[in-house]
């Protein structure tokens, strides 16, 4: 089976709709941002259904910016911020999947991250990227620098560990006899 063969899917195959704005956009980039994008994958070179912009960490910030503010991009919508864990240095890719409402596409965005390194974060640019961070934080141990309020969102807070990395065990279970305590700060 050829990953590059074009199937249908409840939008329809995106490159015929969409692979002339993608240049466009990622030439825009390119003359924006220069040696700040580290890597471009475009369909149907690489097996994925939209382009993938890889961004050196420190300058994600003014780039997703761009991405959200510039009419040419107007990628207002950040649906998902997760992250990948590679098993080689740079360990992590944090992943932004952006999404716009004028156009209808998508684009992703990845910065590539060593174990221990920081990320800036993106709540400047979407507020909404508070919880998304903290999640990342939580289950692969990425910090984002400049974070708010940088804890755990869906692990007990005496938790060991992060369980999405890929070295984390199968069966790392860790159990507690009594419920979390309750952060005196969040008291009122």
């Amino acid at each position: 089976m050829d990953v590059r063969k074009p199937i249908a899917t409840n939008g329809g195959y995106w490159l015929p709709k969409f692979g002339d704005l993608w240049k466009t956009q990622i030439e825009a980039l390119k003359a924006q941002f220069g040696k700040a994008i580290e890597e471009v994958r475009m369909p149907p070179d690489y097996p994925t259904d939209v382009p993938i912009v890889y961004v050196r960490k420190d300058e994600i910030v003014p780039v997703l910016n761009y991405l959200k503010t510039d009419s040419k991009m107007d990628y207002g919508f950040l649906a998902d911020l997760t992250a990948t864990d590679e098993q080689k240095e740079p360990r992590f890719e944090v992943v932004y999947n952006l999404f716009s409402h004028s156009s209808l596409c998508r684009i992703r965005v990845k910065v590539r991250v060593a174990d221990g390194d920081e990320v800036p974060t993106a709540i400047s640019v979407w507020e909404g990227a508070n919880w998304a961070e903290r999640e990342v934080y939580d289950m692969f141990g990425v910090k984002f620098r400049g974070h708010p309020d940088l804890r755990r969102i869906l692990m007990d807070i005496r938790w060991v560990g992060h369980p999405l990395r890929k070295d984390y065990p199968l069966k790392g279970y860790q159990v507690f006899a009594d419920a979390e305590p309750v952060d005196p700060t969040l008291l009122d």
